[in-house]
């Protein structure tokens, strides 16, 4: 893993500061240690100095003023920072009042939102890390990332379904029960299997609030606590102008990682065919373009195009200027185009794509058909938006 060059850049000017989420082994932790080496680290999952700042926060302040400027010269970094959310009111106090700056690392803001924490006001930047992408990677294997997924442990390992399994278990463990996110356990266990089996379609929140013994509104905070853990992605439908006809609030949910989403459904690809493998491809592709938003900066709004007679686009992005269809098969024929023609017919988007398994890219009027391997090519290079 550390040989793999991440494309996230946290480049500080002196006295900024910073908080970099991400979900776990996502690769924050082995990143802040290459790229900041010589900075002081307090690493709150380390039990003796959780419960020591925990007791007393002022301890933090109290240290680091006790160092060389030279030392403080560098951003101190805070990993798990979510654990200790009072410690933010003395992080706020050295920044204001002795210039220091703070790399603040975690995996959800939800418990530092929840207890009213002090979110800097804006003295901190924000970063997010995502797993692998192609674009960091030497070689890809379509099959490969469908299964392994792309965090970093799981992608580089061969007994990958032993590290999904463990990851799952630990981390509904972790961030949400240990953390207090949810009471009922129970519960919500049952909502996460009814999500894994729903994720990438049209949310009902009422049939799932019926599955798992819940009233919809429990349901809707359970994805809020999904979507504020990072593990999962919403992605709301395109409505730029009111229609009778275009599905308008039914969002669709996607897991942040292809590979978690196969394991929870117990999805084991053998070959690049089939409607398993349709609905992975397309959710490899949502974490792709997803990535690219955060770490190009031009954080684009992703949104999908229903039609209530099932007329579909997969994304469009940046408010219409990009749509995309998403296709499994190693030949795309003209029917597979209906859902660009007709958002065509209504929105006049800049470029029309078709992301695909053929190996050659193509043109059909005014619709690119693009190997999947081209388009990602091209938007890690910012050819697309």
């Amino acid at each position: 893993m550390d040989s793999v060059k991440r494309i996230l850049s946290i480049d500080l000017p002196r006295r900024q500061s910073a908080f970099l989420w991400g979900a776990r082994k996502t690769g924050k932790t082995t990143y802040l240690k290459k790229h900041f080496p010589n900075s002081i680290v307090y690493d709150f999952l380390k039990t003796d100095l959780f419960l020591e700042i925990s007791k007393n926060p002022s301890f933090l302040r109290e240290q680091l003023l006790a160092m060389a400027t030279e030392t403080l010269s560098r951003p101190v970094i805070l990993d798990e920072v979510q654990k200790v959310p009072q410690i933010l009111d003395e992080v706020h106090w050295l920044i204001e009042n002795r210039g220091l700056n703070f790399i603040l690392c975690g995996s959800s803001a939800r418990k530092l939102r929840r207890g009213h924490a002090n979110l800097l006001g804006g003295r901190a930047w924000r970063y997010e890390m995502f797993p692998f992408v192609t674009a960091e990677l030497q070689d890809t294997n379509l099959l490969h990332i469908l299964n392994h997924g792309m965090i970093p442990s799981h992608y580089l390992r061969s007994d990958y379904r032993n590290s999904l399994k463990a990851y799952v278990q630990d981390y509904l463990k972790e961030e949400v029960f240990a953390e207090g996110l949810t009471r009922n356990i129970p519960a919500f266990s049952r909502f996460f299997d009814a999500f894994a089996y729903s994720h990438g379609e049209l949310t009902n929140y009422s049939n799932i609030a019926r599955d798992c013994g819940v009233n919809s509104k429990t349901v809707k905070e359970y994805y809020q606590i999904l979507i504020d853990t990072l593990l999962a992605i919403r992605v709301d439908p395109f409505k730029r102008r009111q229609s009778r006809q275009v599905i308008t609030k039914a969002p669709k949910y996607y897991l942040f990682d292809v590979g978690l989403a196969g394991y929870l459904t117990g999805r084991n690809l053998a070959a690049e065919r089939g409607e398993e493998f349709g609905r992975a491809f397309e959710h490899f592709l949502l974490m792709e373009i997803t990535a690219y938003s955060s770490y190009s900066g031009k954080d684009f709004g992703i949104n999908f195009w229903r039609t209530k007679s099932g007329i579909e686009v997969d994304f469009v992005l940046a408010g219409g200027e990009v749509a995309i269809e998403v296709k499994g098969s190693m030949h795309v024929n003209k029917r597979d185009l209906g859902g660009l023609s007709a958002f065509m017919d209504e929105y006049p988007s800049r470029k029309n794509i078709v992301v695909c398994n053929e190996r050659q890219r193509r043109v059909h009027g005014k619709i690119n058909i693009l190997p999947w391997k081209y388009f990602l090519s091209e938007l890690w290079r910012g050819n697309i938006l």
